[in-house]
C-alpha cells in the first residue's frame, strides 16, 4: 500500500447546517499479511495530523483473517472519531472479528446515530455491504430509510456505489462509499461500469451528492494503473 497525499475536494450541498464540515474519507485497505507496520503506523500519522470533524471508512479494510493481522490493525485504534461500514472482503474473512478488534471505531452497519455539528444534529446512518444476505446477514434497508427521511441533515455511508439510490430517494445530503478501486488497472475500468453506476470521484443526483473514493489498497494484484488510490479531505460548502 503506497501512501498517496491527501486529496482535497469541495462538495456543494444545499444544506446550510452542514457548511464548512469536514470529513475524512478512507476505503478499501485490504489490509493483509504483506501490508506493513511502517505503513499502517505512517497513515494513523497522516491521519491525525489532519484537522476533521469525522472520519469515514466505507468498507473492506481486511484482506485475510484479522488473526493473521492483529498487530497492524490495532494500530488503527489510534484514529479517532471514526465511522466504519462493512465491506464484501470484511464479511468474508470475519466482521465480527475485525469489530472486536477496531474497538475505538463506531461500527455501524444497519445502524443510526447523531453526531453534533456546530450545536446541529447530524444524522449518520451506515448500510451493511450488499453481500450480506450471503452471511446471514439481515440489511436493515427500512429503517435506514425512515431514519433518513426523518432528518434534513443526513450523511449515509455504504460500501457499493449501487446504494446511492437509498441516499437520492431520501434526500440525504451525502453519501459516501469506495468498492470500486477506481477500476485499479485499466482497462478493468469498463468492466466496472458495467456492474456499478458511478467509477470513482463525485457526482451529483436530485438533493443528493454522492462521493466515491478510489481506496487505498489493492486487491489481487499488487498494482494500479490509471487508478490512483486516495485519502480524501472532503468538505461540505452550502451552495
Amino acid at each position: 500500500m503506497k501512501l498517496p497525499k491527501i486529496s482535497n475536494i469541495n462538495i456543494n450541498i444545499k444544506n446550510e447546517d452542514l457548511h464548512n464540515m469536514q470529513i475524512l474519507h478512507l476505503s478499501d485497505l485490504h489490509i493483509n499479511k504483506r501490508t506493513s507496520i511502517e505503513n499502517i503506523k505512517t497513515l494513523v500519522d497522516i491521519c491525525n495530523n489532519i484537522k476533521y470533524d469525522i472520519l469515514v471508512i466505507t468498507g473492506d479494510i481486511i484482506d485475510c483473517k484479522v488473526k493473521k493481522i492483529q498487530n497492524l490493525l490495532k494500530i488503527l485504534n489510534n484514529l479517532e472519531k471514526v465511522y466504519y461500514i462493512s465491506g464484501n472482503h470484511d464479511l468474508f474473512y470475519g466482521i465480527k472479528d475485525l469489530e472486536k478488534i477496531l474497538d475505538n471505531f463506531n461500527f455501524i452497519d444497519n445502524k443510526t446515530l447523531f453526531i453534533k455539528y456546530n450545536d446541529k444534529n447530524i444524522a449518520i446512518a451506515g448500510l451493511s455491504d450488499r453481500f450480506s444476505k450471503f452471511f446471514k446477514i439481515k440489511r436493515d434497508e427500512n429503517k435506514i430509510i425512515n431514519f433518513l427521511k426523518k432528518n434534513k441533515n443526513s450523511i449515509l455511508l455504504a460500501h457499493q456505489p449501487k446504494d446511492y439510490n437509498f441516499a437520492v430517494n431520501t434526500n440525504t445530503n451525502l453519501f459516501l462509499c469506495g468498492h470500486t478501486h477506481g477500476g485499479q488497472i485499466f482497462p478493468f475500468h469498463y468492466l466496472v461500469k458495467l456492474v456499478q453506476p458511478f467509477l470513482n470521484g463525485l457526482h451529483y443526483k436530485k438533493n443528493s451528492a454522492i462521493y466515491v473514493n478510489k481506496g487505498l489498497g489493492t486487491w489481487g494484484i499488487d498494482f494500479r494503473y490509471k487508478a490512483n488510490n486516495e485519502i480524501t479531505l472532503i468538505k461540505l460548502i452550502h451552495k
